[in-house]
């Protein structure tokens, strides 16, 4: 590839290097920014490492490469990447790492490579696992993007390159840094840093890990710090109708414009993540989840004009049940007035042999059965493996009139939204 001439100078300066120190160089892994990536192998306890080389051009740049050997160096965790060693070599300054032999995420941040939902909520939630404990620790990142965490051969998460960290409670040096199109508001500002910085970041990695595009897409700098300053991005549903309303939810909260509106720790960020995660894998809950149940399910838009204690009342007389892909709900011409909400997942209603809808999260059905005192007038498949309420009459009329009441308002919605849709597919 072609160099400006500072970067031939620095590539001139690393022609035929075969050892640094005790390691010997195998061969060139990358290149970006100010630095150049080689696989190396220790001498003496014959393990992999990636070394990676800088040329600072001042004394403050120079420092600057050793802030990620103080950073990183003083963390120890399954999801960061490690950092072994580091030294000068003539005019370079180096660092050794831990060898990540896998992709970073920017491989699945594209259309057509986007991985299954539950699987990018997993790396988000590691993700904010290793950067909670990095807080912790007093480091912030502060260039979060998908390029930076990467996945190894068993598919764990290892964050990487702390080079522009900033240890909590120092006063960061003028000017922005970062990535643009993954910065935070306050970052873009040349504002007063913290780890919702790093927050924000992993929020817009996470928007593009779920959407393949970008929140805050742009031709040039000025218009991404703009949109991030200023815009809200494309909402995720508009853009993959397929995902759960709370993954847009969480991804909203971790990109709010006001620190104070976002999560306020990569802790409480997690605990969002796990509850989505009940509703993704479809795993059946045990008694002592109640509280992951509850938090999941006042998230279902059928329950949130619900408190938080009547959606609990719910959830300990009433049965959560998974239903796998193809299985029958309900049956045509039977007779029963128990009714479902959807909590995750999709289904079919067919009436004989016609599709006449599809359900997902936050609908109802068989609710007429209840209010009618009818016969089912339609079949209920599972279109994908789907996770329900199953809530029985007898336990509604004990409740007081005014949950009865949130019931009844949210059939009502559930109705005319239907009725809508019909009316708009038969060009009413």
């Amino acid at each position: 590839m072609p160099y400006s001439p500072f970067d031939k100078t620095f590539m001139d300066g690393l022609a035929d290097l075969k050892t640094i120190g005790r390691y010997e160089i195998i061969r060139k892994l990358g290149e970006g920014g100010a630095a150049v990536v080689y696989l190396g192998k220790d001498r003496y306890i014959k393990r992999l490492v990636a070394i990676k080389m800088s040329r600072p051009t001042s004394d403050r740049g120079r420092e600057r490469f050793f802030v990620e050997a103080q950073s990183a160096g003083m963390l120890s965790h399954p999801n960061i990447v490690a950092v072994y060693d580091a030294d000068i070599y003539k005019d370079f300054c180096y660092l050794t790492l831990e060898y990540v032999d896998g992709p970073t995420l920017k491989k699945f941040c594209v259309r057509d490579a986007l991985l299954p939902p539950a699987r990018a909520v997993e790396i988000v939630f590691s993700a904010c696992n290793a950067l909670d404990y990095a807080h912790r620790k007093g480091v912030i990142h502060k260039d979060i993007k998908p390029s930076n965490i990467m996945l190894n051969r068993e598919g764990a998460v290892k964050i990487t390159d702390f080079g522009i960290a900033q240890m909590i409670g120092k006063t960061a040096e003028l000017g922005v840094m970062g990535t643009p199109s993954y910065m935070s508001p306050e970052q873009a500002e040349d504002g007063i840093v913290g780890l919702q910085t790093d927050i924000f970041s992993l929020g817009c990695v996470m928007y593009e890990l779920l959407t393949g595009e970008r929140a805050f897409p742009g031709d040039n700098h000025f218009t991404i710090m703009y949109k991030i300053i200023n815009k809200e991005p494309e909402p995720m549903l508009k853009i993959r109708p397929d995902l759960p309303e709370i993954l847009e939810q969480i991804v909203g909260k971790a990109l709010a414009k006001d620190v104070k509106e976002r999560y306020q720790s990569c802790m409480a960020f997690a605990d969002e993540l796990r509850v989505a995660l009940r509703g993704l894998t479809g795993v059946v809950f045990r008694d002592e989840d109640t509280g992951e149940v509850v938090d999941y399910v006042h998230h279902v838009p059928f329950f949130q004009n619900f408190t938080r204690e009547q959606v609990a009342e719910l959830v300990e007389a009433n049965s959560i049940i998974r239903v796998p892909v193809g299985n029958i709900v309900v049956a045509e011409g039977e007779i029963s007035d128990t009714f479902y909400i959807v909590l995750s997942g999709k289904l079919k209603i067919m009436k004989g042999d016609e599709e006449i809808a599809v359900i997902g999260d936050g609908e109802c059905f068989g609710e007429m059965a209840y209010i009618a005192g009818q016969a089912r007038f339609a079949t209920v498949i599972a279109d994908t493996d789907c996770i329900l309420m199953e809530i029985k009459p007898t336990f509604v009329d004990r409740l007081s009139k005014s949950i009865q009441f949130l019931f009844f308002k949210n059939f009502a919605t559930t109705l005319v939204r239907r009725l809508t849709r019909d009316s708009k597919d038969t060009g009413g």
